[in-house]
């Protein structure tokens, strides 16, 4: 690793989402209110609606605070948790777009501006010259967009990149349009949803139920461009990708999922609230939308990103930093002679460089909980074989030493209680669990690689024979090390089995 570690408590997945996660949902709002606030001026001023352009300055004071202080806060934040995060990665990024970004950062300037000045311009600008900076606000928020787009696309699905290392094709990569589509959806979904909110708050009154039903067009409009669009997307999406997340990966298959029916879940509230009651519409309703909107985009970007692991950069760079063309380098010298930053704690070293981008020890994605009651051969054994565990997992690419020394530290600080005592089982249940720990990780009952359908009707010297052989089947696969309560339970347990157990 070329860059010093950086630890916290906290599971980097999670500061990651929370502060990305808000900082798209209001860069997207604010892409989409830039829009909605100069379309809908100019309606407004057209009709000569005093009531329309008092509901926009109420809108735009709003969409001022909440967009440019919250958007540049966060945008920021992201800066920085990316950094720290993995800086290999953010390295990469930046030597590859760095006129992207440049570009980008000066489309934001000219966005914070223009919004500054369309806010404060209400009273001091002729019509033409408030319509025409918010038509310069809106242009330069849209295009940032349209920069950031492909290189955020790019992380997913780099192309033909990977062989030309071309700026314009890691830009213009596969996913590109049908993402820069969707999005620009969202943004107009996030425009009728806010505008909605803030709507909420007028006195019920046939007035503010024809300002809540034109919102609710918005919000229409901005789920009829996301539907198709989202599809087209996953379509886009190397075949390989999306088979290895529907046959082995649930993350991916279960936030996409959730996405549908936060979306079904938004088209009704829009339906029921923004046509059908719209003027019983409240402040309670307009938030509820907006919590809907974020747990939506939450749950695509959540899709998105757990779609491209094991990697950070498909194809090119694993999730923990380490680059796909230095395998044999890795598998030859080891990590630490590739890590340029040490501390006293060579095993501690190699755990933050191989495992802690994705888990901690009790927090996140917690590993003490997955190996309490096992022993240093088994974790070791495991840490070989990680990318046949979990497609999600990079593989382990460093000398058997150095699997050692992290199987040693993970040893260390797990519960070295027999697993009758530390789950209070016995017999056929602690025999589930035994498998579960040791056996179900590559094969899950019911799930990926099962194994249950050659298992049944085997006898309890077959079973203890697989046991003895069980490293000699794969090289990824560790031994059966635990003790003759867990191997009897164990037994026990496969003798249980029935036909279609897996099913």
């Amino acid at each position: 690793m070329n860059y010093p570690f950086w630890d916290t408590g906290i599971g980097y997945g999670v500061l990651m989402a929370t502060i990305a996660v808000v900082h798209v949902f209001i860069s997207h709002f604010a892409i989409g209110g830039g829009l909605y606030l100069v379309i809908v001026e100019h309606k407004a001023r057209k009709a000569n609606d005093n009531f329309m352009l008092g509901f926009l300055k109420k809108l735009s004071k709003f969409f001022v605070l909440y967009s440019v202080v919250l958007g540049a806060l966060t945008g920021v934040g992201i800066w920085f948790i990316i950094g720290l995060l993995n800086p290999a990665a953010t390295e990469v990024l930046i030597h590859n777009f760095v006129w992207g970004w440049a570009i980008e950062w000066t489309f934001f300037v000219v966005e914070i501006t223009a919004a500054i000045l369309y806010f404060y311009g209400w009273d001091r600008m002729s019509a033409k010259g408030h319509l025409i900076l918010g038509w310069i606000y809106f242009a330069a928020a849209w295009l940032s967009l349209v920069i950031i787009n492909g290189i955020v696309a790019f992380m997913l699905t780099p192309g033909n990149w990977l062989a030309t290392g071309n700026f314009w094709a890691g830009f213009f990569n596969p996913t590109y349009w049908p993402s820069l589509f969707f999005r620009t959806g969202v943004c107009i979904m996030l425009a009728g949803l806010l505008a909605i909110t803030v709507a909420s708050t007028y006195k019920p009154d046939a007035s503010k139920a024809k300002l809540i039903r034109y919102n609710a067009i918005w919000g229409v409009l901005g789920l009829i461009i996301m539907a198709p669009s989202f599809f087209w997307y996953l379509k886009s999406v190397p075949a390989d990708i999306i088979s290895t997340a529907i046959t082995r990966m649930a993350t991916p298959i279960d936030a996409a999922d959730v996405s549908f029916w936060l979306a079904g879940g938004i088209l009704v509230m829009l339906v029921l609230f923004g046509f059908l009651l719209a003027k019983r519409t409240n402040i309670v309703v307009g938030i509820l939308m907006l919590v809907l909107g974020l747990g939506y985009f939450g749950s695509f970007e959540w899709t998105r990103e757990s779609l491209r692991k094991p990697f950070v950069i498909t194809n090119y760079m694993y999730a923990n930093g380490t680059e796909v063309a230095k395998a044999k380098d890795y598998e030859a010298n080891g990590y630490l002679a590739n890590m340029a930053f040490h501390t006293e704690n060579p095993a501690k070293d190699l755990f933050r460089r191989v495992c802690r981008s994705c888990h901690t020890m009790n927090g996140y994605h917690a590993l003490k909980p997955k190996f309490d009651g096992t022993d240093a051969d088994f974790i070791a054994g495991t840490i070989i074989g990680l990318s046949a565990m979990q497609p999600n997992m990079p593989p382990f690419q460093g000398t058997d030493k150095e699997a050692r020394l992290i199987a040693e530290y993970i040893y260390s600080q797990v519960d070295h209680r027999p697993f009758e005592q530390i789950y209070n089982l016995k017999g056929v249940e602690l025999g589930k669990k035994v498998y579960e720990i040791r056996c179900g990780k590559c094969h899950v009952v019911g799930g990926y690689d099962d194994k249950t359908e050659s298992l049944v009707g085997l006898t309890a010297d077959d079973y203890n024979s697989l046991l003895d052989m069980a490293s000699d089947m794969a090289v990824e696969m560790p031994p059966f090390t635990g003790d003759s309560t867990e191997r009897q339970a164990l037994v026990s347990y496969l003798l249980t089995l029935k036909e279609g157990a897996g099913k």
